[in-house]
């Protein structure tokens, strides 16, 4: 999907760099010190405008949360709904980052969970490598999470659910859930992101994994 440009986007992150943080891998193996407490850490590889985030943020507040989204239109969307929130959010950092190596930005057993939200399915053959259950991402997972860290993956896309399924159990990771339609179970703990809710709504099944290396 495309998304409307916005001028006024690198002004914004410059005046909110408390909250958007720059030059992430300067606080490679230090983010506790950052957020000021020795709360877990949990990152969302692609946090779209934040409502996901925000929710958890809410929802947890012994942990501490770092969304992570390339798309500077995008993320300047999420810090938006941080800031306006009423609670507090001091539980929430965000980096207008690639993902590509998270081992840039985090140090060895620093994350203990890993939310992989609705990421691009990449069907073609040709871009395997880019999905975010190939095995090279994988690697930077198991790198990053603490021995007990989670990774927890929800998507509308069955092809990419059962591809990342096959890739996880190759890769050699215990599967803890794997569930076909999530919205049938009634999670009350479930955050929905702003796609579950469009899909969910169209009466498109969501799938979701949790898995432990």
């Amino acid at each position: 999907m495309r998304q409307r440009n916005k001028p006024w986007a690198d002004e914004f992150l410059k005046e909110h760099n408390q909250l958007i943080i720059p030059n992430p891998s300067e606080h490679k193996g230090k983010w506790k010190e950052l957020f000021g407490n020795d709360h877990p850490i949990h990152i969302e590889v692609g946090t779209g405008k934040g409502q996901f985030i925000v929710g958890m943020a809410k929802q947890y507040p012994e942990i501490n949360f770092i969304g992570i989204e390339l798309a500077k239109s995008i993320i300047v969307s999420a810090a938006q709904k941080v800031l306006e929130t009423e609670s507090d959010q001091s539980n929430i950092l965000l980096l207008n980052e690639n993902a590509s190596d998270l081992r840039e930005m985090f140090d060895i057993n620093e994350i203990s969970g890993i939310y992989l939200n609705f990421s691009d399915p990449w069907p073609k053959n040709r871009h395997e490598k880019r999905r975010l259950t190939y095995k090279t991402f994988l690697e930077q997972y198991n790198d990053i999470l603490i021995p007990d860290g989670s990774v927890i993956f929800k998507t509308d896309n069955r092809g990419l659910f059962e591809y990342s399924l096959v890739s996880l159990n190759d890769y050699g990771m215990k599967l803890e859930e794997v569930n076909l339609d999530l919205h049938d179970i009634d999670d009350p703990t479930n955050i929905m992101t702003e796609y579950e809710e469009k899909f969910s709504a169209k009466g498109q099944p969501i799938y979701r994994l949790k898995a432990r290396f």
